[in-house]
């Protein structure tokens, strides 16, 4: 059994498609067992992964676990520990490439360090995935493209070399179903550097529009998401990592094409699969 902890986050249900896919019995672990959504086949379990104590039935049967939940750094030490208790033998983590090319505030950097270290106390045997930033990212220009041909703001020349989640998950696949991958750091991105400029312009290729990137100021984004209702930390992770990358482009790995033996998907791949999102 596969315990995936984030299963109905952007690389969770990657993950829980593929590994249903094969037919690998897969508990997935969500707040909402009524909204999930997963695939036939799929045992859902209502727990939080905020706090230590998942449900016992959650780990019957369990052989590795899928760490892909910021909410779950806290209590990860916890977690690992209840599964080993119940004969897991491998954990993998996604985590994040800042951990290795620091970006971003600290505090942030210090919570997937946290997550890492989790995971190698465990007794497990661990692998941690230091992800480059989403290309699902993005998705947080859609409301202003179902209004407009402008997307808006701060930072325009941050570079980075972001990753589709198809990837991170065929990596994760890998990691949890396979030997080989014990006590390795993989870095993941995607197969070019890209700035905000670039990805506006590959978006509005793939839906078929003439798109542009309007910069603001990182005081007027902040006040914008703020008034959003956002929770502060989430300006304060974005425009602290772009502020960085404005400067100093993101890495650019070829872990991706080692791992899976073809190229990684670029930018341009992630946005046909998801031009409904900024048409509808």
């Amino acid at each position: 059994m596969y315990v995936l902890i984030g299963a109905t986050g952007i690389v969770g249900r990657e993950v829980v498609a593929r590994l249903r896919a094969a037919d690998a019995p897969v508990t997935a672990i969500t707040r909402d067992p009524g909204t999930a959504g997963m695939p036939p086949g799929t045992v859902v379990v209502q727990g939080d992964s905020s706090v230590p104590k998942i449900p016992e039935q959650a780990w019957s049967g369990v052989e590795a676990v899928l760490l892909s939940s910021r909410a779950a750094i806290a209590s990860a030490r916890e977690i690992l520990s209840a599964a080993a208790d119940h004969g897991a033998r491998r954990v993998v983590v996604v985590s994040a490439a800042t951990v290795e090319y620091p970006a971003g505030e600290p505090r942030f950097i210090a919570g997937f360090r946290a997550l890492e270290a989790a995971a190698e106390a465990s007794g497990l045997a661990w692998t941690a995935l230091r992800c480059a930033d989403f290309d699902a990212n993005a998705l947080a220009w859609a409301p202003q493209l179902h209004g407009g041909d402008v997307v808006r703001g701060a930072y325009g020349t941050a570079a980075t070399s972001p990753i589709h989640e198809r990837d991170i998950a065929a990596v994760a696949v890998r990691a949890l179903t396979e030997d080989g991958h014990a006590s390795r750091r993989y870095v993941l991105t995607g197969p070019e550097s890209l700035t905000q400029y670039d990805k506006v312009r590959i978006l509005g290729k793939a839906i078929g529009r003439e798109l542009s990137f309007l910069e603001l100021t990182p005081e007027q984004v902040y006040a914008a998401m703020t008034a959003q209702g956002l929770p502060e930390d989430v300006p304060a992770r974005l425009l602290g990592s772009l502020s960085d990358y404005a400067r100093d482009p993101g890495p650019t790995t070829d872990v991706v094409a080692q791992l899976l033996g073809r190229p990684a998907l670029g930018f341009a791949a992630w946005a046909v699969d998801h031009a409904a999102a900024f048409t509808h």
